[in-house]
């Protein structure tokens, strides 16, 4: 069962941002709280990569390609966990997911984010 709904991608120019969210309606607190959570992306033809975790405490970490530009966050009273993206590029196109880290539940739909060169 699909516990995760993405939203937020859309078409920005190079440069521009867009703030992805994720949330988890069906999940109840207790199972969202210590959960580490993460942001994934895939584009035609290619596996899907890791692009950012964050903890139950709210360590992060992120793929080098992203590095300075986009930033995790969650907030458990909403059960949303976030992605802030700055600086978008060409290479950032890509449909856009979230899950657990490591994602053992199953995948949405996720959100495109298309950033034309």
């Amino acid at each position: 069962q699909v516990q995760f709904v993405e939203s937020g991608g859309g078409l920005v120019q190079p440069g521009g941002s867009l703030r992805l969210t994720c949330k988890a309606p069906r999940m109840i607190t207790s199972v969202w709280n210590p959960l580490n959570m993460a942001w994934y992306r895939q584009t035609a033809g290619n596996q899907r990569e890791l692009v950012a975790t964050i903890s139950s405490g709210r360590i992060t970490t992120y793929a080098d390609s992203v590095k300075g530009r986009f930033t995790i966050s969650r907030d458990n009273a909403r059960k949303t966990a976030y992605l802030q993206m700055n600086n978008l590029q060409p290479d950032d196109t890509a449909v856009y997911y979230c899950n657990s880290n490591p994602g053992r539940y199953d995948w949405g739909q996720g959100t495109q984010v298309t950033v034309p060169s």
